[in-house]
């Protein structure tokens, strides 16, 4: 197969979580450009729509869907929307995340934001995972991908303390890797994209911030904070035949973070 051609996902369907903020436009967007028809799902229905817009721009079909990620029923009906929609689910992504609510080291940590926090990162990629596998298992073909971090990989207290996001992310990692195991022989690739800073609006005003920018650009090796459109090659990559022989790998988008 010509190379370019392992990169085309034409009548291909996606479904990304979160997909009306941040690296979840930046998903959707470049499953559009690539030619995949997109189901974006988001509990913010007017930034989801423009993400929705965005797609059917770039001429592909689009369905946008409201879906709380913390919510069984949600995460159920929207994998039951997208199949009726379109017949199939080819690649999903598990990026709806939040931030820690505040920064602060685990004994002072309150245990509502822990919940909130795990309910969304972890216990939203259970579920988003759960229902994709449904229908990827009968189809015994699919991409799947979650939206890990490099602070699963790694404390980030050197930067600051977020032991809940520091801890699902981490969880999130390994089920990757399970999930990678379980179903290697059903031709389906299960893989995680582990993001340094990239600008979104993730940690709300914390961008906005010029000493957090100082600290985080000083932090990354490459000396600076990414654009939020450079996670489009790696999305690509794993959603993509391009990686029709990967199964089970962090890959790691940070500026040279995890190399220290």
């Amino acid at each position: 197969m010509h190379v370019m051609k392992m990169f085309d996902l034409s009548g291909q369907v996606a479904v990304i979580t979160g997909a009306g903020n941040g690296l979840g436009f930046q998903f959707a967007e470049a499953m559009a450009e690539a030619g995949a028809d997109v189901v974006c799902a988001d509990i913010d229905m007017a930034k989801n729509d423009t993400t929705t817009a965005r797609v059917e721009a770039l001429g592909r079909k689009a369905l946008s869907i409201r879906c709380d990620v913390t919510r069984e029923a949600d995460v159920a009906s929207l994998f039951q929307a997208a199949e009726k929609a379109f017949g199939h689910v080819d690649i999903t992504f598990a990026n709806a995340g939040i931030a820690d609510l505040a920064p602060q080291p685990l004994h002072d940590y309150p245990t509502d934001n822990w919940n909130a926090v795990i309910a969304v990162n972890l216990q939203g990629v259970f579920y988003t995972d759960r229902e994709a596998l449904k229908i990827m298992v009968r189809q015994q073909r699919g991409k799947l991908i979650n939206v890990a971090s490099m602070w699963g990989l790694a404390g980030a207290s050197s930067v600051a303390p977020i032991p809940a996001y520091n801890a699902a992310k981490g969880a999130v990692v390994n089920l990757t890797r399970e999930l990678a195991l379980e179903y290697a022989t059903q031709n389906i690739q299960v893989n995680a994209i582990c993001p340094g800073f990239f600008r979104t609006r993730l940690a709300a005003g914390a961008y906005d911030d010029p000493e957090f920018v100082a600290a985080i650009t000083a932090f990354t090796p490459m000396g600076r904070v990414a654009d939020a459109s450079e996670i489009k090659g790696a999305a690509l990559y794993l959603a993509s035949n391009a990686s029709s022989f990967t199964t089970g790998l962090m890959l790691v988008t940070d500026g040279g973070c995890m190399a220290k």
